[in-house]
């Protein structure tokens, strides 16, 4: 009798073991299940049919970056690490501390007078730091075309862009306000660049032209848009250019040009502060000295400090000017001014030595 109780205390005593170890088992495999399905999916492909003129895509192996609405054209960042990717080229650093304003150069004289000013900074724009032994204008030839708004490039070979648009990885961008001639970026899309034509009078948002030549009704801006709305702040046509590198996935631009009728000064102060001009490999610029410029303040000789300062913050950011051009075809004023045989206009292009 005592025997047979003590068995069935031990079956008894077995059988809930086993139903104790089915419960944790039941219960970690639940967990687990539950932990796996809440990690984020990070291997996801973005997957575009490459039908839709409006999505330009780079490289064979691409993972999403973001989720494309249907109205958004979407650009996916390189990821290939090919020869041709040019592992000179310097990446843009988001852990920088953010700048605020420029370092102002010192006056140019002891009387922080207009002529000292003006006598600096002509000289600086007029005579070009490094020669560059294969210029070419307007993306085709090596003379320019009369009527014609010189836009000169460096395709000397001890820099990358000659590289780059023979195969045909290069990226050129456009800054303009109202009509211009596209002479430019219609040579270099043909020439094998990717160009992206900034507009903000065209009809459509985005315009594909072919042969690798895409239109944007969006302005460049040196600040934030007015709407603090994220809807209207994504929709707005007018955008700081990192905020458009973001938005098109684009982390490089070897060239940028630029003919923003005076309001070049403070876009090109807002590259230099966000470190945007990092990115760029060359830099043509149309400069007007006809007055100040958007929301440039202070008497004359400042201003033109102002200028003079700007410019020295991109030979810091090793610019060098191989370019100059002074437009004789415009009125030769300087702060409203006939005055220091100066023009009101001036092509300037700059090539970014460490991009070599």
């Amino acid at each position: 009798m005592l025997a047979r109780e003590v068995r069935l205390r031990w079956r008894t005593c077995t059988l809930r073991l086993l139903v104790l170890c089915l419960a944790f088992f039941l219960c970690t495999h639940f967990m687990a299940e539950l932990r796996r399905k809440s990690w984020p999916q990070a291997d996801l492909l973005l997957k575009v049919q490459p039908r839709e003129p409006g999505i330009f895509i780079e490289g064979h192996d691409r993972r999403a970056e973001e989720v494309p609405s249907k109205r958004q054209v979407i650009y996916v960042r390189r990821s290939s690490s090919r020869g041709g990717g040019n592992s000179n080229v310097p990446k843009r650093d988001n852990l920088k501390p953010v700048r605020w304003q420029i370092d102002l150069q010192p006056w140019a004289g002891p009387s922080h007078s207009l002529d000292e000013e003006a006598t600096r900074f002509l000289k600086y724009i007029s005579k070009p730091q490094i020669v560059c032994s294969r210029p070419v204008t307007n993306g085709l030839t090596e003379k320019s075309e009369d009527g014609i708004k010189p836009w000169t490039i460096c395709l000397d070979p001890k820099f990358s862009l000659s590289y780059q648009i023979k195969n045909k990885q290069c990226r050129v961008y456009s800054l303009g306000l109202g009509e211009d001639d596209s002479i430019f970026e219609v040579n270099m899309a043909t020439s094998g660049c990717e160009v992206h034509r900034f507009d903000p009078s065209l009809g459509s948002a985005h315009i594909y032209e072919g042969e690798r030549l895409w239109h944007h009704r969006l302005s460049v801006d040196w600040r934030d848009p007015k709407p603090i709305s994220p809807p209207h702040r994504l929709h707005s046509n007018t955008k700081k250019l990192g905020a458009i590198l973001n938005e098109f996935g684009h982390w490089k631009i070897d060239v940028l040009k630029a003919d923003m009728e005076s309001a070049e000064w403070k876009i090109l102060e807002n590259m230099i502060l966000e470190g945007i001009v990092e990115q760029i490999g060359q830099l043509v610029v149309e400069i007007h000295l006809h007055w100040p410029g958007f929301e440039v303040s202070g008497n004359d000789s400042t201003v033109v400090r102002f200028w003079y300062s700007l410019f020295k913050e991109l030979e810091r950011k090793d610019f060098r000017l191989f370019h100059t051009y002074k437009d004789l075809s415009k009125p030769q004023m300087f702060l409203k001014k006939e005055a220091f045989n100066a023009s009101s206009c001036y092509i300037l292009s700059w090539v970014n030595t460490r991009w070599s």
